[in-house]
């Protein structure tokens, strides 16, 4: 495995594969990397000659300087996962070789993509979502990108910016990856006080039961009853319970037969923020 730091490097590399018609298939992480992360590069493999992983804790995304100090950087680790699955690139930058002296965020419009969930509670979050994704496609011109379906509203955001800035790149959403007992594998699960660690997989438990209604009761029915789940619950706080339409990411008031939905959910174990989807079948 090729590890680059610069860009120039790792651009005059890629540029010489690419002169071979090598295809590019693209992971972006912000590393702490699980099995979650590995289920798509072996997707990535699957339909590419090479795979470049970038590992990149991007500042301009977190709305919380705490939460961006905790997050966990297991390089040494992470470098072992990656040779495991025979990983071809991995590009490691420093924040001043992304941002040289100016971390502030592009400003986007995600025709309302952003103003929904995630986006009512982290401000300017996606902005610096669409500000990394778009300047790491710009670094190593993928053919196809990979990203997981735990972070729905990301995925829809960035085919979203993907689309209005004319990027040659095809994005590709990808299941969910979970431990054995339900919970969305995620990069910030070590963090978790064993005692939450055992109570989060109520989460998924919660969204299986929304699934398993969903035929029979309303959203606004089932919406009440999520939030009265967690009112009792000793550990675990929710923050917002929705179910929206998958293309817009609206929450709804009444099902129609030819749309898709999913529910979503973000839940406090602790201080570590949690978040879950499921699609619905209407």
């Amino acid at each position: 495995m090729k590890i680059f730091n610069k860009k120039t490097d790792l651009k005059d590399y890629l540029s010489n594969l690419k002169l071979m018609n090598k295809t590019i298939g693209f992971v972006p992480t912000m590393g702490a990397l699980h099995q979650g992360h590995l289920s798509l590069i072996n997707k990535a493999k699957q339909k590419n000659d090479i795979v470049v992983v970038s590992i990149f804790v991007n500042p301009t995304q977190f709305d919380n300087t705490e939460d961006l100090e905790k997050y966990p950087k297991t390089l040494e680790n992470d470098t072992k996962l990656l040779e495991s699955v025979s990983c071809d690139v991995l590009f490691y930058p420093s924040v001043k070789e992304i941002y040289a002296k100016n971390i502030i965020s592009e400003k986007f419009n995600f025709d309302g993509l952003e103003n929904q969930m995630e986006g009512k509670f982290r401000d300017g979050h996606f902005n610096g979502v669409g500000t990394i994704v778009k300047t790491l496609f710009e670094i190593v011109t993928p053919n196809k990108a990979y990203f997981g379906q735990k972070d729905f509203q990301q995925l829809q955001i960035i085919k979203k910016m993907v689309k209005k800035n004319q990027l040659s790149v095809k994005i590709k959403g990808c299941p969910i990856f979970r431990e054995k007992d339900g919970l969305a594998m995620s990069s910030r699960n070590t963090r978790l006080s064993k005692e939450h660690r055992d109570a989060a997989p109520f989460i998924y438990k919660t969204l299986k039961k929304v699934y398993a209604k969903f035929g029979t009761e309303s959203a606004t029915k089932l919406t009440e009853w999520v939030e009265d789940q967690f009112k009792k619950h000793p550990l675990l706080d929710l923050e917002y319970f929705t179910i929206a339409d998958e293309k817009t990411l609206k929450t709804i008031k009444s099902k129609e037969s030819n749309k898709k939905y999913r529910a979503f959910i973000a839940v406090f174990a602790g201080d570590i923020r949690l978040i879950d989807n499921i699609h619905l079948k209407n």
